[in-house]
């Protein structure tokens, strides 16, 4: 099939948000909610603006709306009847050749290659000019209907995996409060401690430079995940002649996040291994006395709880937040028998096996998916 290709512009109307004054937002709901960039992927907002305001800033149920600083999100508004604030942009199809399921399904694909060939020192910043730029292919409003429809049902299935990788996660954190009681009220009685009382060796990583070039990979600050996770996806190298052994984490040993933003401090996650790793300067590594005190450690930072307190105690330093060691080793903690924990952190291993399953199955998902973008908008699907 022999597909037209449009510049966005001709068939789509593409309105820039307003500079709303800020003085007048407010989180009492007084007047609409205003629309900001974080606002764009979570389709709500509960911040409002109680001034004067033209219809043209208005958005609604269903309106398009793009992120243009950082990462070029696309989201649709769910939040009703709201004010569009500037370095937002509604994009709505405004012509009889453009349906609106086929617009928000091509969008994200070119935003991203927007995004990619953006040169950027801090933040990229995206204009209302490209987006009037993009090229759109226009087949016709039959097709357009149908290669929307495929792309709905194939991104239903991941929104599944998603909401089933959720759901693990959370019964993650019912199994700790199900087993241990809740942190704060201790009503199971377990005796009090510290960290340090779980722990062998506590010991800060390496300030080695990491690149691309090397042959051991070292972990990061941003390979620990907020819900507790190691995440291998993007990994930087150390050669093996610059890493002492005593940078080396092993599998059981826990990791923590001493340096961040206030939000991000204190990040925990258990290293499963086996590939032996270094650890950076901003992450404490904590050896337990015994194989499950690690997982149960984690467990317990990544409770409600454990957030609140390590929130509460961390220190501002030139806009970052820091725990160091000694601090970390001397946070109180519940501690029950051992026999407990090791029952706690077999159940997190089953948890976790599941959950790897259908990250697995996720990441699948994800390549049949863009294979259908690639398909779709190249006129071969």
């Amino acid at each position: 099939m022999t597909v037209t290709t449009v510049p966005l512009s001709e068939v789509a109307s593409i309105v820039s948000g307003f500079a709303f004054k800020s003085d007048l937002f407010n989180d009492a709901g007084d007047g609409l909610p205003i629309v900001r960039i974080r606002d764009v992927t979570a389709g709500t907002s509960r911040t409002f603006y109680s001034g004067t305001f033209r219809e043209e800033f208005v958005v609604n149920d269903g309106d398009a709306l793009v992120g243009m600083d950082g990462e070029f999100n696309l989201g649709i508004w769910r939040g009703g009847r709201s004010l569009l604030n500037q370095r937002v942009c509604r994009i709505e199809a405004a012509d009889n050749r453009l349906s609106q399921e086929y617009l928000v399904r091509f969008l994200p694909r070119a935003l991203k290659d927007i995004e990619a060939r953006t040169p950027f020192v801090t933040v990229k910043h995206l204009s209302a000019k490209e987006l009037r730029a993009i090229n759109l292919p226009l087949p016709p409003i039959p097709e357009q209907r149908r290669i929307a429809a495929i792309l709905d049902k194939a991104d239903a299935l991941r929104a599944k995996r998603r909401e089933a990788i959720a759901k693990l996660d959370q019964l993650l954190q019912s199994v700790f409060i199900d087993m241990f009681g809740e942190p704060a009220t201790n009503l199971k009685g377990w005796a009090i401690g510290v960290i340090s009382d779980l722990l062998e060796s506590v010991k800060y990583g390496t300030s080695e430079k990491a690149d691309l070039a090397g042959n051991v990979p070292i972990l990061r600050m941003s390979n620990i995940t907020y819900n507790g996770e190691v995440d291998l996806s993007d990994l930087k190298y150390l050669r093996a002649e610059s890493v002492d052994d005593k940078y080396l984490v092993k599998p059981g040993d826990l990791l923590f996040n001493r340096t961040n933003s206030k939000e991000l401090v204190g990040k925990t996650a258990v290293y499963e291994g086996p590939v032996p790793m270094a650890y950076a300067g901003y992450l404490v590594r904590a050896r337990p006395r015994q194989a499950a005190g690690s997982t149960y450690i984690s467990g317990f930072l990544n409770s409600a709880y454990g957030k609140a307190t390590l929130r509460g105690m961390c220190k501002s330093i030139v806009g970052m937040a820091n725990i160091n060691a000694r601090e970390f080793a001397a946070i109180s903690i519940p501690l029950p028998p051992r026999s407990l924990q090791d029952n706690y952190a077999s159940k997190v291993r089953s948890i976790k096996a599941r959950r790897t399953a259908l990250v697995h199955q996720q990441i699948a998902l994800d390549g049949l998916f863009t294979s259908l973008q690639l398909r779709a908008f190249s006129g071969t699907l």
